[in-house]
């Protein structure tokens, strides 16, 4: 390239280059030269040609003396051409500042110390497989086209904040395994296309707060096996109209959408199976959602919180949490959950929920709890753990005793597994359920002893009344012992143990049929005690 074919702007910059001294291209936003005047990055005499760009940072101009320090600072210029550093090394930093691009750069490959646009517009930047030495800035930038940084490699911040990058038929920021050694900062990124960045590793915090995400009926972001050491903040002001998926995530410290806006009618909004997060998962505090959460699986080491929540999937699974481990759940969402919330097999620690916010539709089976934070009266419960749809299911009663006596609350426990004892009666044949209201009626299934003890007071003094009254002959009179009404019954109503009475009397006429009625009843007490008392020690 010769001296002379250059244009003004472009031997400034030439000049400027090595000591690394900014050029502001006349009538640009806070051009010294130029105050107040309206920038119009288009006009003919703001341009400077790609080949210029290029050939500076590949060392065309190494005229800097002693202690120089070359870099590209350009303010408020039409580049124009295809910018093209492919696999190239760039020793120098590139600052860009209200600069508008004709063609998309391409820097595939390359290698530079730090490259920071503001202002710009272009029509899209492709870097896969580029390495930054420092930062990777795109801030208050408009992109029509895609941010290409599959497997690049960032060591300090990736920061992307209050850009627009729009690509609504594929991927308008495609970041498939890159390394950011530092932040990656995308606060007021507005994004019209896919976000993929799966299999990422982000070393620092992920801040994603008023990030607008727009792909309807699509994926919005895919974030699939994304690794993020610190936070993964998208709190508060993050909307996103298509499918969120971060499926085999690992963040090392909080997950965060208090107050964030999901959309994806119909269909999965927020798709997060097997994520491991080492404090909180946070989907709570106005989180708004139009579509099914899903979280199966996940792993968070101390809180699942959905309070004040709002999910919304009519006719569908609104949120499931099958297999989701947490050391504490929160579920007291801002009204009941639109939809099933099927929570099977699942691990709670300490569960905190409110009875009127339970959902129509939710599945227990399987799921487990250390405590109850709000254990409220056992007849409720029963009917919390009887709004899962389907037939008798054994578990979720035993498990709500057990967290009953945890609390040493052995009466309610003992509620709940009678319930569980009547529910299982329901599926019974005819003949089996007169049975078990036998047991019921006569001691509660085992786990109501005293109805046993108030049957034989009652059945004592019926037998005791009616035989004082209507005395018994005796069998042989001079053998006979004394007769004893109260003695007598017993010997009707207790079939092991006697007194001698029974087989001294024989009534006659009503007291016969009664005498019938007191040992048939017995016989049925002796048996529902004995079924009743195993039963319940069995599940000690």
């Amino acid at each position: 390239m010769r001296l002379n074919e250059l244009n003004a702007h472009e031997r400034r910059l030439w000049n400027a280059y090595p000591q690394g001294r900014p050029v502001e291209v006349p009538g640009a936003p806070g051009a010294s030269n130029a105050p107040g005047a309206p920038h119009d990055p288009a006009a003919p005499d703001r341009t400077i040609r790609s080949e210029v760009v290029a050939a500076l940072l590949l060392g065309a101009n190494d005229a800097g003396g002693p202690g120089d320090r070359p870099a590209l600072r350009l303010t408020g210029a039409r580049i124009t051409g295809l910018l093209d550093l492919r696999f190239t090394e760039i020793t120098a930093p590139v600052v860009l500042t209200d600069c508008r691009f004709d063609e998309a750069p391409l820097l595939k490959g390359a290698r530079t110390r730090e490259l920071a646009m503001t202002g710009c517009t272009l029509p899209g930047l492709v870097a896969d497989t580029a390495q930054i030495d420092a930062r990777l800035t795109l801030t208050h930038c408009r992109l029509t086209g895609p941010l290409v940084l599959s497997r690049t490699q960032i060591n300090g911040d990736l920061d992307l904040r209050h850009t627009k990058i729009s690509f609504p038929d594929g991927e308008a920021i495609s970041a498939v395994h890159a390394q950011v050694g530092g932040d990656a900062l995308c606060t007021g990124l507005a994004v019209e296309g896919t976000f993929r960045l799966s299999g990422a590793a982000v070393d620092g915090e992920f801040d994603l707060e008023g990030v607008s995400l727009h792909a309807p009926g699509r994926h919005a972001l895919d974030a699939y096996h994304v690794r993020v050491t610190e936070d993964f903040t998208c709190h508060p002001g993050f909307s996103a109209e298509g499918r969120l998926i971060l499926s085999g995530a690992t963040v090392g410290a909080a997950i965060g959408f208090c107050g964030a806006r999901l959309s994806n009618t119909g269909d999965v909004a927020l798709e997060a199976v097997d994520v491991t997060v080492a404090r909180n998962f946070d989907l709570g505090l106005g989180l708004t959602v139009d579509g099914a959460v899903k979280l199966d699986g996940t792993r968070v080491g101390t809180e699942l919180s959905f309070r004040d929540a709002e999910l919304t999937h009519p006719g569908g699974t609104a949120l499931s949490l099958r297999a989701v481990q947490a050391r504490e759940a929160d579920l007291r969402t801002r009204r009941p959950v639109d939809g099933t919330v099927d929570a099977r097999g699942a691990h709670l620690g300490t569960l905190h929920d409110d009875r009127d916010t339970w959902p129509a539709d939710l599945r227990l089976t399987d799921t487990t709890y250390d405590t109850l934070a709000t254990p409220l009266p056992a007849t409720d419960r029963i009917r919390w753990i009887r709004r899962s749809p389907g037939g008798y299911l054994p578990q979720p009663y035993e498990q709500l005793a057990a967290a009953y006596r945890r609390l040493g609350h052995d009466d309610e426990a003992r509620t709940v597994l009678l319930a569980k004892q009547r529910h299982r009666r329901a599926g019974l044949p005819a003949h089996t359920r007169l049975w078990g209201h036998v047991q019921d009626a006569a001691v509660g299934y085992g786990y109501r002893p005293l109805r046993a003890g108030l049957w034989l007071l009652a059945l004592l003094a019926c037998g005791a009344l009616y035989f004082a009254l209507h005395t018994p002959d005796p069998l042989d009179p001079g053998k006979a012992p004394p007769f004893n009404a109260v003695f007598y019954t017993l010997d009707l109503l207790v079939p092991i143990v006697t007194f001698g009475q029974e087989p001294a009397f024989a009534p006659r006429g009503p007291g016969q049929w009664l005498s019938y009625t007191l040992i048939a009843s017995g016989w049925i007490l002796a048996t529902t005690v004995t079924a009743g008392v195993s039963r319940a020690l069995s599940r000690q």
